[in-house]
Protein backbone atom coordinates (compact mmCIF):
# COMPACT_ATOMS: atom_id res chain seq x y z
CA UNK A 1 0.00 0.00 0.00
CA UNK A 2 1.42 3.04 -0.39
CA UNK A 3 1.86 5.81 1.80
CA UNK A 4 0.26 9.11 1.23
CA UNK A 5 1.87 11.97 -0.50
CA UNK A 6 2.78 14.69 2.07
CA UNK A 7 2.14 18.37 0.84
CA UNK A 8 5.02 20.29 0.37
CA UNK A 9 6.12 22.45 3.33
CA UNK A 10 5.76 26.21 2.66
CA UNK A 11 9.12 28.31 3.37
CA UNK A 12 8.22 31.93 5.01
CA UNK A 13 7.92 34.76 3.28
CA UNK A 14 11.31 36.60 2.56
CA UNK A 15 11.49 40.31 1.88
CA UNK A 16 12.43 41.01 -1.86
CA UNK A 17 12.63 43.93 -3.79
CA UNK A 18 11.40 45.24 -7.46
CA UNK A 19 13.64 46.47 -9.87
CA UNK A 20 10.66 47.48 -11.86
CA UNK A 21 9.79 49.99 -9.09
CA UNK A 22 10.39 53.97 -9.06
CA UNK A 23 11.70 53.73 -6.02
CA UNK A 24 15.77 52.98 -5.56
CA UNK A 25 16.82 49.39 -4.90
CA UNK A 26 18.91 50.39 -1.99
CA UNK A 27 15.83 52.81 -0.54
CA UNK A 28 13.56 49.63 -0.71
CA UNK A 29 16.30 47.72 1.03
CA UNK A 30 16.55 50.47 3.85
CA UNK A 31 12.78 50.32 4.02
CA UNK A 32 12.73 46.40 4.95
CA UNK A 33 16.16 46.64 7.17
CA UNK A 34 14.08 49.70 9.05
CA UNK A 35 11.11 47.69 9.59
CA UNK A 36 12.59 44.34 10.51
CA UNK A 37 14.49 46.73 13.16
CA UNK A 38 11.66 47.78 14.57
CA UNK A 39 9.84 45.00 14.37
CA UNK A 40 13.10 43.08 17.04
CA UNK A 41 14.28 41.01 14.12
CA UNK A 42 18.29 41.76 15.10
CA UNK A 43 17.31 42.11 18.96
CA UNK A 44 20.48 40.27 21.02
CA UNK A 45 22.11 40.58 17.65
CA UNK A 46 26.11 42.45 18.09
CA UNK A 47 26.09 42.93 14.45
CA UNK A 48 24.08 43.99 11.27
CA UNK A 49 23.93 41.55 8.20
CA UNK A 50 27.40 42.47 6.79
CA UNK A 51 27.17 44.05 2.95
CA UNK A 52 27.92 40.81 1.53
CA UNK A 53 25.07 39.71 3.02
CA UNK A 54 22.54 41.73 2.31
CA UNK A 55 24.23 41.82 -1.34
CA UNK A 56 23.53 37.92 -1.49
CA UNK A 57 20.13 37.65 0.00
CA UNK A 58 18.36 40.79 -2.18
CA UNK A 59 20.40 39.90 -5.46
CA UNK A 60 21.69 43.63 -6.02
CA UNK A 61 25.21 44.73 -6.21
CA UNK A 62 27.94 45.43 -2.94
CA UNK A 63 27.09 49.74 -3.66
CA UNK A 64 23.60 48.75 -3.58
CA UNK A 65 23.89 46.91 -0.14
CA UNK A 66 26.13 49.66 1.15
CA UNK A 67 23.83 52.49 0.27
CA UNK A 68 21.43 50.86 2.40
CA UNK A 69 23.32 50.24 5.50
CA UNK A 70 24.54 54.25 5.11
CA UNK A 71 20.75 55.24 5.14
CA UNK A 72 20.28 53.02 7.98
CA UNK A 73 23.68 54.75 10.20
CA UNK A 74 22.21 58.57 8.50
CA UNK A 75 19.03 57.98 10.67
CA UNK A 76 21.28 56.64 13.74
CA UNK A 77 19.96 52.88 13.83
CA UNK A 78 23.02 51.79 13.15
CA UNK A 79 27.09 52.80 13.57
CA UNK A 80 29.22 51.36 10.81
CA UNK A 81 33.05 51.02 12.03
CA UNK A 82 35.84 50.08 9.44
CA UNK A 83 36.94 46.26 10.40
CA UNK A 84 34.09 45.87 12.70
CA UNK A 85 30.83 45.70 10.78
CA UNK A 86 27.45 47.50 11.16
CA UNK A 87 26.41 47.93 14.56
CA UNK A 88 22.73 47.75 16.05
CA UNK A 89 22.37 50.87 18.22
CA UNK A 90 18.90 52.47 17.97
CA UNK A 91 15.50 51.44 17.48
CA UNK A 92 12.89 53.11 15.12
CA UNK A 93 10.94 55.66 17.31
CA UNK A 94 9.27 53.78 20.02
CA UNK A 95 5.73 53.14 21.19
CA UNK A 96 3.35 55.39 18.84
CA UNK A 97 0.50 57.31 20.42
CA UNK A 98 -3.03 55.92 20.13
CA UNK A 99 -6.38 57.71 19.08
CA UNK A 100 -9.86 55.62 19.48
CA UNK A 101 -11.89 56.72 16.72
CA UNK A 102 -14.84 56.02 19.33
CA UNK A 103 -13.73 58.39 21.57
CA UNK A 104 -12.32 60.65 19.70
CA UNK A 105 -13.15 64.85 21.78
CA UNK A 106 -11.58 62.58 24.43
CA UNK A 107 -8.86 60.83 23.19
CA UNK A 108 -7.45 64.03 21.35
CA UNK A 109 -7.42 66.25 24.36
CA UNK A 110 -5.66 63.28 26.28
CA UNK A 111 -2.87 63.61 23.28
CA UNK A 112 -2.61 67.41 23.91
CA UNK A 113 -2.04 66.83 27.19
CA UNK A 114 1.24 64.79 26.96
CA UNK A 115 2.72 66.44 24.57
CA UNK A 116 4.98 69.80 23.77
CA UNK A 117 3.81 72.49 20.52
CA UNK A 118 5.76 74.69 18.63
CA UNK A 119 3.88 77.34 17.23
CA UNK A 120 5.09 77.69 13.70
CA UNK A 121 2.59 80.47 12.36
CA UNK A 122 -0.03 82.09 13.53
CA UNK A 123 -1.98 85.07 12.79
CA UNK A 124 -5.48 86.21 10.52
CA UNK A 125 -5.73 85.68 7.76
CA UNK A 126 -8.75 85.38 4.40
CA UNK A 127 -10.68 81.72 4.47
CA UNK A 128 -9.12 79.73 1.80
CA UNK A 129 -12.44 78.51 -0.81
CA UNK A 130 -12.47 75.28 0.81
CA UNK A 131 -12.04 76.23 4.80
CA UNK A 132 -14.65 78.50 4.41
CA UNK A 133 -16.77 75.66 2.77
CA UNK A 134 -16.20 73.57 5.73
CA UNK A 135 -16.66 76.27 7.96
CA UNK A 136 -20.35 77.34 6.48
CA UNK A 137 -18.07 81.20 5.70
CA UNK A 138 -18.37 83.74 3.45
CA UNK A 139 -15.94 83.56 0.39
CA UNK A 140 -12.76 85.09 2.14
CA UNK A 141 -13.99 85.38 5.67
CA UNK A 142 -11.47 86.00 8.36
CA UNK A 143 -10.05 82.99 10.20
CA UNK A 144 -7.21 82.30 12.46
CA UNK A 145 -4.55 80.39 11.24
CA UNK A 146 -2.41 78.20 13.05
CA UNK A 147 0.23 76.23 11.86
CA UNK A 148 1.57 73.75 14.82
CA UNK A 149 4.50 71.20 14.78
CA UNK A 150 3.52 68.34 17.93
CA UNK A 151 6.23 66.33 20.07
CA UNK A 152 5.60 63.22 21.88
CA UNK A 153 8.64 62.34 23.85
CA UNK A 154 10.95 64.88 22.18
CA UNK A 155 10.03 63.56 18.38
CA UNK A 156 8.10 65.00 16.35
CA UNK A 157 4.75 63.67 15.95
CA UNK A 158 2.42 65.73 13.66
CA UNK A 159 2.53 68.67 12.24
CA UNK A 160 -1.04 70.59 11.89
CA UNK A 161 -2.73 73.60 10.36
CA UNK A 162 -5.92 74.80 11.84
CA UNK A 163 -8.44 77.44 10.59
CA UNK A 164 -10.91 78.84 13.15
CA UNK A 165 -14.09 81.77 12.55
CA UNK A 166 -11.76 85.08 13.69
CA UNK A 167 -14.50 86.41 16.47
CA UNK A 168 -13.74 82.31 18.10
CA UNK A 169 -10.24 82.64 17.61
CA UNK A 170 -9.83 86.14 19.00
CA UNK A 171 -10.72 84.42 22.68
CA UNK A 172 -7.54 83.20 22.91
CA UNK A 173 -3.45 84.15 21.92
CA UNK A 174 -0.76 81.97 20.06
CA UNK A 175 0.45 81.36 23.96
CA UNK A 176 -2.20 79.71 25.04
CA UNK A 177 -2.39 77.57 21.54
CA UNK A 178 0.88 76.67 23.03
CA UNK A 179 0.08 75.18 26.15
CA UNK A 180 -3.43 74.33 26.07
CA UNK A 181 -5.59 71.86 23.38
CA UNK A 182 -7.31 73.36 20.82
CA UNK A 183 -10.33 72.08 21.10
CA UNK A 184 -9.93 72.81 25.05
CA UNK A 185 -10.08 76.69 23.98
CA UNK A 186 -12.58 76.30 22.29
CA UNK A 187 -14.67 74.75 24.82
CA UNK A 188 -12.93 77.59 27.51
CA UNK A 189 -14.62 80.00 24.27
CA UNK A 190 -18.37 79.13 24.79
CA UNK A 191 -18.18 76.47 21.80
CA UNK A 192 -19.48 73.40 23.49
CA UNK A 193 -17.82 70.38 20.50
CA UNK A 194 -20.53 67.96 20.00
CA UNK A 195 -19.71 65.87 16.78
CA UNK A 196 -16.50 65.88 13.97
CA UNK A 197 -16.44 64.91 10.48
CA UNK A 198 -13.49 63.30 9.61
CA UNK A 199 -11.74 62.29 6.75
CA UNK A 200 -8.36 59.71 6.89
CA UNK A 201 -5.85 59.24 3.49
CA UNK A 202 -1.92 59.03 2.88
CA UNK A 203 -0.04 61.49 1.45
CA UNK A 204 3.68 62.53 0.78
CA UNK A 205 5.68 64.59 2.66
CA UNK A 206 6.93 67.93 0.95
CA UNK A 207 10.30 69.86 1.80
CA UNK A 208 8.46 72.15 4.39
CA UNK A 209 6.80 69.30 6.34
CA UNK A 210 9.40 66.55 6.26
CA UNK A 211 12.07 69.14 7.88
CA UNK A 212 9.43 69.56 10.63
CA UNK A 213 8.82 66.18 11.03
CA UNK A 214 12.34 65.37 10.90
CA UNK A 215 11.24 62.95 8.20
CA UNK A 216 12.93 62.58 4.47
CA UNK A 217 10.86 64.01 1.47
CA UNK A 218 8.63 62.14 -0.13
CA UNK A 219 7.83 60.01 3.13
CA UNK A 220 4.55 58.71 3.89
CA UNK A 221 2.27 60.35 5.99
CA UNK A 222 -1.07 59.84 7.80
CA UNK A 223 -3.31 62.77 6.44
CA UNK A 224 -6.38 63.70 9.12
CA UNK A 225 -8.64 66.44 7.63
CA UNK A 226 -11.01 66.99 10.53
CA UNK A 227 -14.15 69.74 10.46
CA UNK A 228 -15.33 70.37 14.12
CA UNK A 229 -19.11 71.10 15.36
CA UNK A 230 -20.63 72.83 18.62
CA UNK A 231 -23.48 70.82 19.90
CA UNK A 232 -25.63 72.89 17.87
CA UNK A 233 -24.21 71.89 14.52
CA UNK A 234 -22.22 75.22 13.87
CA UNK A 235 -18.98 74.38 12.80
CA UNK A 236 -16.03 75.82 14.81
CA UNK A 237 -12.96 74.42 13.40
CA UNK A 238 -11.32 73.00 10.65
CA UNK A 239 -8.05 71.46 10.65
CA UNK A 240 -5.21 69.35 8.26
CA UNK A 241 -3.06 67.24 10.54
CA UNK A 242 -0.03 65.14 8.74
CA UNK A 243 1.30 62.73 11.28
CA UNK A 244 4.41 60.04 11.14
CA UNK A 245 2.93 56.91 11.10
CA UNK A 246 5.78 55.71 13.06
CA UNK A 247 3.96 57.42 15.69
CA UNK A 248 0.78 57.77 15.94
CA UNK A 249 -1.85 54.73 15.00
CA UNK A 250 -5.67 54.91 14.72
CA UNK A 251 -7.52 51.85 16.45
CA UNK A 252 -11.23 51.34 15.99
CA UNK A 253 -13.04 48.17 17.67
CA UNK A 254 -15.31 46.80 14.78
CA UNK A 255 -19.01 44.63 15.52
CA UNK A 256 -20.25 42.15 12.72
CA UNK A 257 -24.42 43.40 12.47
CA UNK A 258 -26.99 42.30 10.00
CA UNK A 259 -27.84 44.87 7.32
CA UNK A 260 -30.96 45.10 5.49
CA UNK A 261 -29.05 42.64 3.00
CA UNK A 262 -25.85 40.89 4.42
CA UNK A 263 -24.16 40.91 7.45
CA UNK A 264 -21.67 44.09 7.26
CA UNK A 265 -18.65 45.48 9.83
CA UNK A 266 -19.85 48.23 12.30
CA UNK A 267 -18.44 50.16 15.08
CA UNK A 268 -19.16 49.11 18.69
Amino acid sequence: MRGSRQPPKSKPDRATVDADLPTPLYHQIYLILREQIAAGAFEGAARMPTEAQISADFSVSRITAKRALDELAADGLVVRRRGRGTELVGQVAGAPVEANISGLIENLLAVGLETKVDIVEFGYVPAPAPVAKSLRLAARSEVQRAVRVRRHGGVPLSYSTSWVPAEIGRAFTARDLAHKPLLALLEQAGCLVGSADETLTAVLAGPNVAKALEVRVGSPLLSVVRTVFDQRGRPVEHIAILYRPDRYQYRTKLARVRGPVTRMWSHA
